[in-house]
């Protein structure tokens, strides 16, 4: 096997473990020990991997979302002048929802080499063992905090009709697969937790009912929601029979919207909302 160099003016990004360390391969390791700075999203959580991995003596500076910016021009000053740096995040793939972005994007501009040095991803690895459809897919990060912005997420990207992919913090994974249900429709979902660690688990079920999830859920936990079901869609003047028929059953207009919706194959209650009734008030 050909022993792994590490350049001098070069920025290595270089995935490390999700959680196994075992993951952390062979190339990884070389790059990490052989670089005069190593860029940590947690200087502690890092050390403690470079330990575990036999690497000593390592050069460290802290690049996180909150410092990140004033980091750049230290960088670049360090690589230009023939330094080796590697970027690593808490977990996986740099830059993918963790600081980096800033940093390479400089690189780049300056004409600094940056080098990739693949491996573990939470994205990836929730997708592959999902059984949901890998391709196309979007990755939406970790959601936002407001109801309404995570609303309009879904509505933005569901449209595409992908397998969406994202990230979120366990005290809000119940409430915002609700809202995924209401802008979405019934779909297929996998929730991955703690992914290569010792309590790894995948729980499917689907949006329509999300009792699978009635239990707390500690760790780290990635989502995997399918795309839609190939479904004759019905058409737009059913649709809006429908809908004036559970209008005049009465109702908030929301309410409505869902039961609509319910009776109708391809349409999501926003959906419904936002054509019928939203739509009906601009005219009237």
């Amino acid at each position: 096997m050909a022993k792994t160099q590490v350049f001098p003016g070069v920025l290595y990004v270089v995935a490390t473990p999700l959680g196994n360390a075992l993951d952390l391969s062979p190339r990884a390791a070389a790059v990490l020990g052989g670089a005069g700075l190593i860029l940590a999203e947690d200087t502690r959580r890092t050390k403690r991997l470079l330990a575990e991995a036999g690497i000593a003596g390592a050069r460290m500076l802290s690049l996180h979302e909150h410092n990140e910016a004033g980091r750049v021009a230290q960088v670049l000053e360090f690589v230009t002048g023939g330094g080796e740096a590697a970027l690593v995040s808490d977990a996986g793939t740099p830059l993918l929802s963790d600081p980096g972005f800033e940093l390479v994007r400089a690189c780049r501009r300056q004409g600094v080499t940056v080098v990739p040095v693949p491996g573990p991803c939470a994205v990836t690895t929730a997708l592959s063992v999902s059984g949901l459809a890998p391709h196309p897919f979007t990755f939406l990060g970790f959601l936002p905090r407001k109801a309404g912005d995570v609303k309009k997420l879904f509505t933005t990207h569901g449209r595409l009709g992908h397998t969406l992919v994202f990230f979120e913090r366990k005290d809000r994974l119940v409430a915002s697969l609700a809202l995924a249900a209401e802008v979405l429709g019934d779909r297929e979902f996998v929730v991955a937790r703690e992914m290569t660690k010792t309590f790894e688990e995948f729980i499917p079920g689907r949006l329509a009912d999300l009792s699978v999830l009635d239990r707390e859920l500690l760790g780290e936990i990635t989502v995997v929601i399918g795309p839609a079901a190939q479904t004759v869609r019905h058409g737009e003047d059913e649709a809006e029979t429908v809908y004036a028929e559970e209008a005049a059953a009465g109702g908030k207009p929301r309410e409505v919207a869902r039961r609509a919706a319910a009776r109708l194959a391809g349409w999501s209650a926003t959906e419904v909302y936002e054509r019928f009734f939203l739509a009906g008030k601009k005219t009237s």
